[in-house]
């Protein structure tokens, strides 16, 4: 093996990954969604044969890992700005359980067992199901758990508009629609839902809003 092209291309290969995984922003290994991983390995794949393979030609390797680089870009800010790409690439959190009560059905379609939900909830030092107000699948895997206060609520707040599009499936979850929604913005002094980067419901019944580039 060459010595000094497999130094190069191994520092080349270190510059690349890096400016992906910069890309590709500041998230926690468990945050990573489908797509990171499924770019994580391709490039592990990639990077193997860069290296191992010194002879061969650089941009052999060099043209994917840019076409993955556009792939990450373009698909980070497709999630971003498109709604039903967010969710067909990242999934949707699912409520496992609802004021102390499993849904079973839920935990089917997600192939999720109560073995694997007793464990998490007792990492989170909770012996009993009863004591949790909500237990949401994450898209990541991980388990948001929110325990009940003394009067039966929690702190939990469901999102019913992000970056001014309505979450219909928040509202489903509160039992409320459209016509409410806009209501309840307007009585707030917004004219759209376009004005609003984040809308959310607590247990309490209270509405929280952000409104749209409030710093620019």
């Amino acid at each position: 093996m060459l010595l000094g092209p497999t130094i190069f291309r191994t520092i080349l290969t270190y510059l690349l990954i890096l400016l992906i995984f910069r890309i590709m922003g500041k998230r926690e290994i468990g945050e990573l969604s489908v797509m990171d991983l499924v770019v994580f390995i391709m490039l592990a794949e990639i990077a193997v044969f860069l290296i191992e393979k010194p002879k061969s030609s650089i941009w052999e390797a060099l043209v994917p890992m840019l076409v993955l680089l556009i792939i990450q870009w373009g698909s980070a800010y497709a999630s971003l700005k498109i709604p039903w790409f967010r969710s067909w690439f990242d999934g949707k959190p699912s409520v496992l359980i609802k004021h102390g009560k499993i849904d079973e059905g839920e935990m089917r379609k997600q192939r999720y067992n109560f073995n694997d939900l007793l464990l998490q909830l007792r990492e989170h030092g909770i012996q009993q199901v009863n004591d949790v107000a909500y237990a949401i699948l994450e898209p990541s895997g991980k388990l948001s758990i929110f325990e009940k206060n003394n009067d039966g609520s929690s702190d939990y707040a469901v999102i019913l508009i992000a970056d001014g599009k309505i979450q219909y499936s928040g509202l489903k979850t509160i039992r409320k629609n459209k016509t409410w929604l806009l209501n309840e913005v307007g009585k707030h002094g917004f004219q759209s839902v376009k004005e609003i980067s984040l809308c959310s419901f607590n247990d309490q019944g209270e509405l929280w809003f952000d409104r749209n580039n409030e710093f620019s």
